[in-house]
């Protein structure tokens, strides 16, 4: 009986001592994970100051003045749109020194042309009635607008020289060149007859809705359209 009251007591004791020492491993670890913590916060904020320093973020700052230059009415009856994606190469200081001195940028740019009639153009003699058949001789088309998509437009590739930082005006130039280039490329697919051919298809119905039971449009020669 006295052996198992012993044994009772042994095993108690080993039992306590267990959790004091699980106690005492806990504590250890709460105090190392305490310490390191404040480690880990403070290398991330200087990881994040580093990639801030290395990679600012640009502060845009508009002048609150705003300069309004001319304000006039429209009349435009847009007829077609253009989507239309160019690449551009723009250079400068090219030849045997470009590796020196040169800069050259690969522009992708993206864009849209706008086409139609400006009904401002229309006039009184430019309808008349025949027989019961109204005749229409509108302006001839035009292209409204040209302009890039900022958000899809980017330089894909640059390469300056050692010894210079690069032509300021270049990636402006290319822009340009890139707007002339997607209007000249519209204008030889046949944006301008497109933009005839629906203005026509649209007041013709517009016309006939309006009592007009034929409509015939006709050129500045008076030829009758097809």
């Amino acid at each position: 009986m006295e052996n198992t009251k012993g044994w009772v007591i042994v095993v108690g004791t080993l039992a306590l001592i267990a959790i004091m020492i699980m106690v005492g491993l806990w504590l250890i670890f709460d105090m190392i994970q305490r310490a390191v913590t404040p480690v880990e916060s403070m290398t991330g904020n200087l990881s994040t100051q580093m990639a801030s320093l290395i990679n600012p973020t640009p502060t845009i700052i508009p002048n609150p003045i705003t300069i309004i230059h001319d304000i006039r009415s429209l009349a435009r009856l847009e007829t077609i749109q253009y989507t239309v994606e160019k690449v551009i190469t723009a250079e400068s200081g090219q030849g045997a020194l470009a590796p020196l001195f040169g800069d050259k940028l690969l522009f992708i740019a993206h864009g849209k042309i706008i086409a139609g009639i400006n009904m401002t153009g229309l006039g009184p003699d430019d309808l008349w009635v025949e027989n019961g058949v109204l005749y229409v001789k509108l302006p001839d088309p035009e292209i409204f607008i040209t302009a890039l998509d900022n958000e899809k437009s980017y330089v894909y590739d640059r390469d300056t020289g050692i010894f210079t930082k690069g032509d300021i005006n270049l990636e402006s130039t290319a822009r340009l060149v890139a707007e002339n280039e997607m209007e000249k490329a519209a204008e030889e697919d046949g944006i301008l007859d497109m933009a005839s051919q629906n203005a026509e298809n649209y007041l013709s119905r517009l016309f006939r809705d309006l009592g007009y039971a034929e409509v015939i449009f006709v050129r500045n020669t008076k030829t009758p359209t097809p």
